[in-house]
């Protein structure tokens, strides 16, 4: 009975240890499963501000004492309305995400416009949360491209998997980003997931949802100019990007964007989008 006494706390600790070694297995598995199973995460967009909330937050509404005023937008005949919902249809359904650019040069006052619309998009709590950095000095364009491409060629070749490598197949393209020379323009859009106050930070609630909306009406107002782009979320790349561009450490690059003409010679792939039924429930 005394030795099973004097045996107990090593038995007791025997135990801890291996129960904490199997708790560190599991955890580092489940850990490893999440990584393998969403390769594609750009770790440098992650952040907690959707859900936290901050000190300062609400001072800026607040001390503006932002006043109502009337709202009256024109209403249409159920005639026009159909009349101009199809043609908005008609220009959004001619879009496509073309990769081969002309090197003619667009007015600077159409890419000022495109910007204005996109910064027309709603914000939690209206605290506009994105920036715009639009790029035209050549270097510079080449210098993002590299980065870019260095990254892309890890995605495909490691991060993405074969059955991405597989999927995009059929599209014909790859990690070699020719286009961010040639196109006369690259929009950066940077999220800022806070503002800076002089006070201190300001949170920026649903940052990335607010400006991921903002990148939409941007898109409509690309098509709407007859201008054509297509979508890059450079992975990875965000933290040398930003350095380049000198851009502060509460902004996050989200999204790139190639801006101009088509070359003469563009071609895109022939797809089909879903119909209605496929992507409206109506209840």
């Amino acid at each position: 009975m005394a030795l099973f006494s004097s045996l107990t706390p090593v038995i007791i600790a025997v135990i801890c240890i291996c129960l904490a070694a199997l708790w560190n297995h599991r955890s580092k598995a489940k850990q490893e499963k999440r990584v393998g199973s969403r390769p594609w995460v750009d770790e440098d967009l992650q952040d907690k501000t959707e859900l936290l909330g901050d000190q300062n937050a609400g001072d800026f509404l607040e001390e503006l004492e932002v006043q109502h005023i009337p709202y009256s937008p024109p209403r249409y005949s159920e005639d026009e309305m159909i009349r101009r919902v199809n043609e908005f249809y008609q220009l959004m359904n001619a879009r496509r995400s073309v990769r081969f650019f002309s090197e003619e040069m667009v007015p600077r006052e159409v890419i000022d416009n495109v910007i204005k619309t996109a910064g027309t998009a709603p914000s939690g709590a209206h605290t506009e949360p994105w920036t715009f950095v639009v790029l035209q000095d050549p270097e510079t364009k080449h210098q993002i491209r590299a980065i870019i491409e260095e990254e892309e060629e890890i995605n495909y070749e490691k991060r993405m998997g074969n059955k991405w490598v597989s999927d995009i197949k059929k599209l014909r393209t790859n990690w070699i980003k020719d286009y961010m020379d040639t196109a006369p323009y690259l929009i950066l859009v940077f999220k800022q997931i806070y503002g800076i106050l002089p006070a201190g930070k300001k949170t920026h609630y649903y940052n990335e949802i607010s400006v991921s909306i903002s990148c939409g009406i941007l898109l409509a107002a690309l098509q709407n100019a007859g201008l054509v782009t297509v979508t890059t979320t450079p992975l990875n790349c965000g933290p040398r990007v930003r350095v380049i561009l000198g851009r502060p450490a509460n902004e996050k690059l989200l999204l790139l964007l190639p801006v101009g003409y088509p070359a003469r010679d563009a071609t895109v792939p022939d797809i089909k989008r879903k119909p209605l039924d496929e992507i409206m429930v109506f209840v």
